[in-house]
């Protein structure tokens, strides 16, 4: 009696053992159970941990409630502008309803897919080559409200949609390389005009500033010829000022006046008083003849041609001193 006992006992246990294990289910924590009793769907969501069904009876489909990545495979189509791209996206969605994304749609990655890349094509349609390009976050914006509307219904949500390439024809690229390199010479050119007209300016300003003082006309002469002279294999020629040539010659005036003046003083003065016969005859002999006129002026020509030499040397004196002193400055 007790052995049956005991045996009916050891049955018992035995069965509730396979019934727990066949009703047991483990849900994770990323997971959501969907239960449905008899076709129809039971009760509130099961948490994550153990949980109990009854076997044959119910059925549970787990759920992942995790952040889903998905690319979308690149789409072709031609942009509001004519232009055939081709572009590839990527949507990152998740299950926030686990009852209606199993009893509403049948395979609900299946059908977010699809609806991507329509909405895809369909935002090709609608946009420019230069929003596709440039606008890319207005785009990902629009793209994420037309996925996301159906997607409401299916317990899903989108958390975010991006264009990840824009491919474009061989051609359009030459085209666009084209554009760019002649928008860029354009810029280089303005620039280089700007450049020009400010420097005009400062160079009229400086020209004026040099004409109201003549030595640094001359200063600035000297900076050049000192920067020209740097390189050793260069020939320098320097030209001669008009203005040098013009100061000599009102040096050679005044040189040639003060000649002539001895012999303007030599001359006997006419004082209206009669002279004997003695006087006039010593007058005579003293005043010049006609054959030492030319030799005056012989020696009048010789000291101008002495003195204009002489301001020559002191000129090319100062010029040498001038150089010498901007050499230092340019060394210190």
């Amino acid at each position: 009696m007790v052995e049956e006992l005991v045996g009916v006992v050891a049955a018992v246990g035995a069965g509730a053992l396979v019934y727990v294990a066949s009703a047991a289910r483990v849900v994770k924590q990323y997971e959501r159970g969907v239960v449905f009793r008899l076709g129809r769907l039971h009760g509130d969501v099961r948490r994550p941990g153990f949980n109990l069904v009854i076997p044959a009876v119910d059925r549970m489909r787990k759920v992942n409630l995790q952040i889903v990545t998905m690319p979308i495979p690149a789409q072709e189509g031609i942009t509001r502008d004519n232009v055939t791209v081709r572009v590839d996206a990527v949507v990152y969605f998740k299950v926030v309803d686990p009852s209606a994304a199993i009893v509403n749609v049948e395979d609900y990655r299946f059908a977010v897919s699809q609806m991507a890349q329509t909405s895809l094509r369909s935002i090709i349609g609608k946009s420019e080559l230069d929003d596709l390009l440039s606008n890319r976050e207005k785009l990902n914006q629009g793209l994420e409200l037309m996925i996301d509307s159906p997607a409401v219904e299916w317990g899903v949500t989108i958390d975010r949609v991006e264009i990840k390439d824009v491919s474009l024809p061989d051609t359009m690229k030459r085209s666009m390389a084209r554009q760019a390199e002649a928008d860029r010479e354009r810029r280089a050119r303005l620039i280089n005009a700007d450049a020009e007209y400010q420097a005009s300016k400062k160079l009229a300003q400086a020209a004026r500033q040099m004409a109201d003082t003549p030595s640094a006309l001359q200063l600035r002469l000297l900076q050049t010829v000192m920067a020209v002279a740097a390189e050793k294999n260069s020939t320098l020629v320097l030209p001669i000022p008009v203005e040098l040539l013009r100061f000599l010659e009102r040096g050679a005036q005044p040189a040639a006046e003060s000649a002539g003046q001895p012999q303007d003083a030599g001359q006997p003065q006419d004082t209206g008083q009669p002279q004997d016969a003695g006087e006039a005859e010593g007058a005579s002999r003293a005043q010049p003849t006609d054959p030492a006129e030319p030799t005056d002026r012989a020696a009048i020509e010789e000291r101008a041609a002495d003195l204009t030499e002489q301001r020559a040397v002191d000129l090319t004196e100062q010029a040498g001193e001038a150089m010498e002193r901007l050499r230092r400055a340019v060394e210190q």
